[in-house]
């Protein structure tokens, strides 16, 4: 956000850049997080490049929840040096980051286990699925897929699924990934046989276990997994690139059936 005016700007020019409030900044001032280093003839408010510097830092410690009295320390920390705050603001992305996946893929889990008709008390969803486990989401999975033919068979078939059914479903699901997630990382190419026969076992495991998915279907589901930001988290925790291989995969298995 660095700016190349040596006149300074204006804080209806820096609301505008930065997309902020001019209150917000007026506020910023008042408190003494972020004062304008100069003044116009008439006294008005000037920003320059420093200025516009410290605001692009105050407004990532904002994003990611800290208090206005926080942000003031840490800026203010007479030890940290602008390198030192890169630092630190990397590492607080990585963190972010990190917790989004973990959403993510209690997200994804919650939607297939609710699109299966899965069958299991609250104390054991939150058990298989992790704590941030949110029964909200069983309501959107009907919604969605609720009046399907595929809906109905998968609550038919995992209604009488005990706990250690599901565990067995998660690590045979689970192992399918992490072959997948090594022929990506040993070059296969997606449209491989041996890629396309890793894409029928993943159709196998859905036929077997929940419903007939055709290939048409699996084709749909390839969509999903690359559409849906929660279901692309999930594969690219397991390894960077495996939704739109997966996808391409399973693709390429359907035009090889004619599905």
């Amino acid at each position: 956000m660095s700016a190349e005016n040596n006149e300074g700007y204006a804080v209806g020019e820096v609301a505008r850049i930065a997309k902020v409030t001019v209150r917000t900044l007026h506020h910023y001032d008042r408190i003494g997080l972020l004062a304008p280093s100069g003044r116009t003839p008439a006294g008005y408010r000037l920003y320059r490049d420093g200025d516009l510097d410290r605001l692009q830092r105050i407004l990532f410690y904002r994003a990611l929840g800290f208090p206005l009295e926080e942000i003031t320390a840490i800026l203010d920390d007479p030890d940290a040096s602008p390198r030192e705050h890169l630092r630190r603001q990397h590492a607080l992305l990585k963190d972010r980051i990190r917790e989004l996946e973990e959403l993510a893929t209690a997200v994804e889990h919650a939607m297939e286990a609710e699109k299966m008709g899965i069958q299991l008390t609250p104390e054991e969803k939150f058990e298989l699925f992790g704590q941030d486990y949110d029964e909200s989401w069983e309501q959107e999975a009907e919604q969605r897929w609720g009046d399907t033919e595929a809906w109905a068979e998968s609550q038919r078939r995992t209604g009488a699924y005990t706990k250690e059914d599901w565990q067995r479903i998660q690590l045979e699901a689970d192992a399918l990934t992490e072959r997948m997630a090594a022929a990506l990382r040993a070059g296969v190419a997606p449209g491989s046989t041996e890629a396309m026969d890793l894409a029928e076992e993943h159709r196998r495991q859905i036929c077997d276990n929940f419903y007939d998915c055709t290939h048409a279907i699996h084709r749909g589901l390839a969509c999903l997994y690359i559409q849906d930001p929660r279901f692309t988290a999930t594969f690219e925790k397991t390894a960077e690139g495996l939704a739109q291989w997966t996808h391409d995969a399973i693709v390429a298995n359907a035009d090889r059936a004619g599905g």
